[in-house]
């Protein structure tokens, strides 16, 4: 017979036995339980891929599960580094056969695959980590922006500085009021350092046996192999790239946009540099992006702010300097740089938000503030953890730096420079002239965009570069 002292005694050697141990005491010092990683998936794992993909290693607490590219050749490192990951050419294979084994999916290909390969994923239910630019088109970036929320998944673009020291500085100087009202923006870059403005070429040439070319095209028109525009030259084309603004506005608009909780602008005009054939002919090839460009954006202001009047200028354009810069001081890092112009001040800071400074630089060290907003551990180079992280604690705990609903706006912002680029050259034949003579009716307009509804309204030939057409079959 079973006494009240014995049931007590046995119950008690029950709950004994299934006491929870802490999995750090059962797996040792540094163990990470299954249950605290994920499984990662990269597509596109060459170039700004492999050292995507060895961040998220880096990490600790990301397995790399599997890996596509459509080029082995770009692809090899990655998979030497990571021999137990299964390897593909056809990232809809890939997400097919292993969607139940995968978590989270990295993509760093070609811009103008960024949004049919993170959708495929999000539709999954999977965590998307993609590079910058986001996307390829405007179009796009508001349907992965609308994507997140729908599936629920944890979101990060790769910018990042935006998980950086510098731009949260810089919030902390405006939000304290140092420089006043911002109503003037200047960022520069000094790219293309890759071909633009050229014609494409004719000469055909064997495509290398490594790269699956017609994999490689995706949603572009279908055009022949040209010798070097993989792994680096399709950034200068259209069909596949977003120029010198796709390259590095990410990184240089971040700053601004996160300060000045920027939204869509209302109006964008530009100017672009010509390229010459000869002494009597301007050379005019849309298929490619110019050799520089200075484009103009107003953003209404936040909060009862003033406008903001945002100037961008590529291929080696810039701003004057500031005043207050000293004449042996560097202007941003040189090449690439951003300064922001307020009612009482101006401050400055170089590529991915880094060396923020107040002008004149004297006042950097003299102007102390309160650190109103958090730092992300690591810096820059947390952000691939802050997403790990974000992917395990779920959708909506997640603390991210570069989410969807910010990065998606940010997308179209500095898409609507490409936007105006490309509507600057439009031709159409001149009335009543020769054959051969064009007027250009997108040069000297300035564009007026009606953002939630993704539209320009005084010119709607300009309409056609907000959503492109993908190639059949994609």
């Amino acid at each position: 017979m079973t006494t009240r002292r014995s049931f007590i005694k046995q119950a008690g050697l029950a709950a004994a036995a299934v006491t929870i141990v802490p999995r750090h005491v059962i797996g040792g010092s540094g163990f990470i339980a299954p249950s605290d990683k994920i499984v990662v998936a990269g597509i596109g794992v060459g170039g700004k891929g492999e050292s995507d993909i060895a961040s998220f290693a880096k990490s600790g607490k990301a397995d790399i599960g599997f890996l596509c590219d459509v080029d082995d050749r770009r692809a090899a490192n990655t998979v030497k580094n990571f021999p137990k990951a299964k390897y593909y050419k056809d990232y809809r294979k890939m997400l097919d056969e292993n969607h139940k084994s995968i978590d989270a999916v990295s993509v760093s290909t070609p811009d103008h695959m960024h949004a049919i390969q993170a959708l495929a994923a999000m539709e999954l239910g999977k965590h998307v980590y993609v590079q910058k630019p986001l996307t390829h088109d405007i179009h796009e970036a508001r349907m992965l922006t609308e994507a997140a929320k729908k599936y629920k998944v944890v979101t990060q673009m790769g910018n990042q500085g935006a998980s950086g020291d510098g731009v949260r500085q810089m919030r902390d100087w405006y939000d304290a009021g140092i420089i006043g009202d911002v109503h003037t923006v200047y960022c520069w870059t000094n790219r293309p350092v890759w071909p633009q403005g050229i014609p494409w070429s004719t000469n055909k040439v064997e495509i290398p046996k490594e790269l699956d070319w017609n994999l490689w095209l995706g949603t572009a028109p279908f055009k022949d192999y040209v010798e070097k525009i993989v792994p680096f030259n399709w950034r200068g084309w259209w069909d596949y790239g977003t120029g010198a603004l796709g390259d590095m506005a990410c990184h240089l608009i971040e700053p601004p946009f996160r300060v000045l909780g920027l939204g869509y602008p209302t109006e964008v005009e530009c100017s672009v540099g010509s390229v010459y054939v000869d002494e009597f002919r301007r050379g005019y090839f849309p298929d490619s992006c110019p050799p520089s460009s200075n484009v103009i954006m107003t953003f209404p202001g936040q909060a009862g702010k003033p406008n903001v009047k945002f100037h961008w200028m590529d291929g080696g354009i810039q701003p004057e300097r500031p005043e207050e810069l000293g004449p042996n001081e560097m202007m941003g890092d040189g090449g690439n740089g951003v300064i922001m112009v307020g009612t009482k001040g101006k401050m400055m800071c170089s590529t991915y938000g880094l060396n923020p400074q107040l002008l004149p630089t004297s006042r950097t060290k003299e102007v102390t503030v309160p650190q109103l907003h958090k730092r992300v551990t690591g810096g820059a180079e947390g952000h691939y953890a802050q997403w790990v992280e974000g992917c395990i604690a779920g959708y909506g705990k997640a603390d991210l730096s570069s989410p969807f609903d910010l990065a998606g706006p940010l997308t179209e912002g500095l898409l609507m420079g490409n936007l105006a680029i490309r509507s600057y050259d439009i031709r159409k034949p001149r009335v009543g002239g020769r054959e051969g003579q064009f007027d250009y009716p997108g040069r000297f307009i300035k564009l007026l965009w009606d953002g939630p509804n993704m539209k320009i309204t005084n010119f709607d030939d300009a309409n056609q570069f907000v959503k492109r057409e993908y190639r059949t079959g994609w």
